[in-house]
């Protein structure tokens, strides 16, 4: 069994209107979600063999804190192809993960966040907000079976959840 998580970035930080969208970062609220997210992992003690981060800063910057306030100490793969990408080539990205990988963390942005979810569940999420985790799990033994017929959703949750 394969699981993995699809972790939009945090609140993005919009007071520099100079900025190019890569490069934002994270506002006030996006740091104090991701301390109370990880505090969320850290006691259901969830915990990625692998993690994947869109190369975009927000979604760097989250995946940073999020590990790190959650005690994680995991190498992160940066991927620009995360950023500005559709669903399906997302299901492209994660076919390609080693299979000695069980527990996948993969941090980007919507609308694909949102589109993949959608797309490999039968239930429906109007949307991923920032910082929302979508638990997935599927009985496969090889990534590269990965499809939307094998997915499972194990749990849905967002900051908003826990204020």
């Amino acid at each position: 069994m394969k699981h993995i998580y699809l972790i939009r970035h945090a609140k993005s930080d919009w007071s520099d209107p100079s900025l190019d969208d890569f490069d934002r970062g994270l506002s006030l609220r996006g740091k104090r979600d991701i301390h109370l997210m990880a505090k969320w992992m850290k006691e259901k003690k969830i915990i990625p063999d692998y993690v994947l981060s869109s190369s975009a800063k927000r979604a760097k910057r989250t995946a940073k804190g999020l590990l790190t306030e959650a005690g994680i100490d995991k190498k992160i793969a940066y991927k620009k192809a995360l950023y500005f990408t559709t669903p399906e080539h997302m299901i492209e990205i994660i076919k390609m993960i080693d299979d000695k990988y069980k527990e996948v963390f993969i941090f980007g942005h919507n609308p694909e966040m949102t589109e993949l979810v959608n797309l490999l569940l039968e239930e429906s999420i109007e949307n991923v907000p920032t910082l929302g985790i979508v638990g997935l799990q599927s009985h496969i033994k090889s990534w590269k079976k990965f499809k939307p017929q094998n997915v499972r959703l194990d749990f849905f949750i967002y900051p908003k959840l826990f204020r």
